[in-house]
Parts: structure tokens; sequence; C-alpha cells
């Protein structure tokens, strides 16, 4: 869709003092089309979790905001979330705080012929993530990192 990382862009100048203004963080916003048309999800988190009442604040504010605003142009359903247990790690600040907790990582290019890594987070510094890899320190430039969560540990 021609002109949707404009909307995105938008849509993130209007939603982020909001959640910011409730004491949260925007963890992740996507807009894409669905079989059910489209879909527009704000994550939002802070630490200690979030409420259904967070969720549902921060809702009915963006809302309100962007259909004064007519962004995102046409029809489309909002959802507010907390990013669950497999939170996704998208901003050096990310890495940062969740030092010493296991993770995902899929690499754009292979690192030592691999792809997908999982192993603890030992330390974020100058733009490189440390994972404890097959019992030793991989380091990941986060520029080459495609996608990482957090891994669930029962």
């Amino acid at each position: 869709m021609a002109g949707r990382s404009d909307v995105l862009t938008r849509i993130r100048e209007i939603a982020e003092p909001i959640v910011e203004s409730e004491g949260l963080e925007l963890v992740d916003l996507e807009y894409r089309r669905e079989s059910r048309g489209w879909v527009l999800r704000l994550i939002i988190d802070r630490p200690g979790g979030i409420s259904i009442d967070d969720c549902a604040s921060v809702s009915r504010e963006v809302e309100e905001n962007l259909d004064v605003e007519e962004i995102p142009p046409g029809p489309y359903t909002l959802e507010v979330s907390s990013p669950g247990l497999d939170r996704p790690l998208k901003k050096a600040v990310d890495f940062q705080r969740f030092v010493n907790q296991r993770i995902r990582v899929i690499t754009a290019v292979p690192i030592e012929n691999c792809k997908k890594f999982r192993g603890k987070l030992v330390a974020f510094h100058a733009g490189v993530v440390e994972i404890d890899w097959n019992h030793r320190v991989l380091q990941i430039p986060l520029d080459q990192i495609v996608k990482a969560n957090l891994e669930y540990e029962p």
C-alpha cells in the first residue's frame, strides 16, 4: 500500500504520547490488512505488566484522536494488548532492560552458519547484543536482527 509507512509514522506520532501519558510504553505498532479488513495493533507494556483497564483506556483515547485526524484512512479494527510472555525486543533499551533473560533471535544474514539463536541475553552495548549461545558468548549487531523475543521460562 502506497504511503503505508507515512500512515504508520503518523499513527505513532499520535499514539506514543497518549501511551506515555498513561505511564506505559509503546512496545510495537502494526497496521496490516487481514481477512477481516485493516487491523491496527498497539502493544503496550510497563514494568510489572498492564491491566485490561490500561488497554481499554489507551484504546479509547487513541481511537478518539485517530478519528479526529482521520488516520488511518478508511475502516479499521483497533486492538490494544500486552506483549505477552514472548515480548518482542525492538529497541536498544529493550535489550538493556532484559539482560539475564532468555531470548530468541533471528538474523538477516547467517552468523556462524546460523540465523536462529536461543540463549541468555548476557549484555547489550554499542549496538551489539551478546547472547550465551552453545556455552559461549556470541555477538550479534542489532542492525542484523530481524526479530527478537523474550523466551518464556516455566
